[in-house]
């Protein structure tokens, strides 16, 4: 007797091809979804895109995201910039100094809690410990909750990345007399350079869309503010925020906010791309 011909292999062949289905129908579902959401996107926020938007200023009647797009650029490349310093420094030390005792599993379980917070307690958090003791919003406190944000990423990407790296290199480097530090920074740094900058990347893709933390700590502003980190400063989500809903009956406002949505989503698909492409790299 076949195999192919019995009842049961039968019956796993009609379950197999039921759930193909029920998996292609769901990732169709997913995509109509993600393609909804793209095409309302360009089709509403491509009639608002032209040069003023990225020179002028936020007004009460119009203009440009100009003010919204640098305070978003100074704010999340400062946190970008301490996130991966703080990151890439404690998730060397889990790599290669912390492998075992109680403070490393500790560190691990809290950045696993900070890694799926909701980003309104993280907003919350630093309004508590630095807007309210300073008396004002202002575009450090920004700075602060974003970096708190991207910190989690950054170590556990270099983290699990410099993990990958054959410990026969580093004994060999070892062999040549190579001190420690030198081994981490040569051999370790080299071999999961791509990896880190993948998280990195992914990171500074994640805080620049978000907008909760910076509704309790940078606020916004229709003004121009380059480098005054003292104060409010502008910043695009929060002016899409506030156009969608506090200033939803003026049609300028509303069509700039369409706008400034398809510019951070095309931003974000971009560092999303140079994240892809970094990582093949890697392999």
């Amino acid at each position: 007797m076949q195999t192919h011909t019995t009842p049961l292999y039968r019956r796993r062949k009609l379950l197999n091809r039921l759930v193909m289905a029920a998996c292609i129908g769901a990732t169709l579902i997913g995509f109509v979804f993600l393609f909804a959401i793209l095409l309302t996107l360009v089709t509403k926020g491509l009639s608002a895109i032209s040069p003023s938007i990225f020179i002028e200023r936020t007004r009460m009647n119009g203009g440009g995201l100009g003010n919204a797009i640098w305070g978003t650029f100074v704010m999340t490349s400062l946190a970008t910039i301490l996130g991966t310093v703080i990151g890439v420094a404690a998730g060397t030390w889990l790599a290669e100094y912390g492998n075992k005792g109680l403070l490393p599993k500790v560190i691990r379980f809290i950045n696993d809690i900070l890694l799926s917070a909701p980003s309104i307690i993280i907003g919350l958090f630093i309004y508590a410990v630095v807007v309210v003791p300073m008396g004002s919003f202002s575009a450090w406190a920004g700075v602060l909750s974003l970096t708190v944000i991207i910190v989690p990423v950054v170590i556990r990407s270099t983290e699990d990345m410099l993990r990958l790296i054959p410990n026969s290199l580093r004994e060999a480097a070892a062999a040549l007399g190579a001190h420690r530090w030198w081994i981490i920074v040569r051999v370790c740094y080299s071999g999961a350079r791509a990896g880190i900058l993948t998280g990195i990347l992914l990171g500074f893709a994640r805080i620049s869309g978000e907008t909760a933390p910076l509704l309790f700590t940078s606020l916004n502003s229709n003004q121009w503010n380059f480098f005054n980190l003292d104060s409010e400063m502008a910043n695009l989500p929060m002016t899409i925020y506030q156009n969608m809903t506090i200033n939803a009956f003026i049609p300028d406002l509303v069509s700039l906010a369409w706008g400034g949505a398809l510019i951070l989503t095309a931003a974000i698909l971009i560092l999303n791309i140079a994240a892809r492409y970094f990582s093949r790299q890697r392999t």
